[in-house]
């Protein structure tokens, strides 16, 4: 409940700024749209596209906090020295998800529009209505920050004695088949963007068996 009020209060402040936001969000399709913007086919439809990105931004900038209230709820299942590591989780989880959203806007966005929205002949014109628009790229960009943590939670795991470094090594095949799964599932549906996630989290897959290594030894001597 507290996360979802903190939430609010960002969705309040991204309100107030929502033709800001809302350039933002709609600037990776721009170029390939040629009557100049999105089109809306019902009279509330822009009225709700503004509330939608005003959450979206509401749940980005304020993840540093709702990330607080997740931690705490997790901590009673951790050691006393594991439970002073809030500020370390916060900041990882935070920067880890904020990594995720930057690299799918700055990335994926400009590769899959591109490669979609010129594919064929170029006698057809693309007319995406904000409804449809923004549904991809708040399901997809939630996805990708959520993806992004894939450290964090299996640090987490750690730390709670579910898995270890071991684990992951032996698992690693099975790994890369959920990833590309994954993969597939989330990322626009090019071979490109497929890729331009799966490479990425091989490396946090990679990051964090090196990471959950140094939480199961210290866990173990304790």
């Amino acid at each position: 409940m507290r996360s979802l009020w903190i939430i609010l209060i960002g969705f309040l402040i991204s309100l107030y700024f929502g033709d800001q936001i809302f350039a933002v969000i709609r600037q990776p399709i721009l170029p390939y749209l040629p009557q100049g913007g999105l089109v809306f086919t019902h009279p509330t439809e822009k009225f709700l596209a503004y509330l939608k990105v005003s959450f979206l931004s509401g749940a980005i900038i304020t993840c540093p906090f709702w990330l607080y209230q997740v931690w705490w709820f997790i901590a009673p299942g951790l050691y006393k020295h594991e439970k002073k590591m809030a500020l370390k989780f916060i900041f990882f989880g935070s920067l880890l998800f904020i990594s995720g959203v930057v690299f799918v806007y700055k990335v994926i966005y400009p590769f899959a529009f591109k490669y979609l929205l010129t594919f064929g002949s170029g006698v057809d014109k693309p007319m995406i209505t904000i409804r449809e628009y923004l549904s991809f790229f708040i399901l997809t960009t939630v996805m990708f920050g959520m993806a992004f943590e894939m450290p964090l939670i299996l640090v987490v795991l750690a730390m709670l004695g579910i898995i270890d470094g071991k684990i992951l090594k032996d698992r690693w095949r099975t790994a890369v088949f959920i990833l590309a799964i994954v993969a597939a599932t989330f990322a626009p549906p090019d071979a490109v963007s497929m890729m331009a996630l799966l490479l990425p989290l091989l490396l946090l897959y990679g990051i964090s068996i090196i990471a959950v290594d140094r939480v199961a030894k210290k866990r173990a001597n304790t």
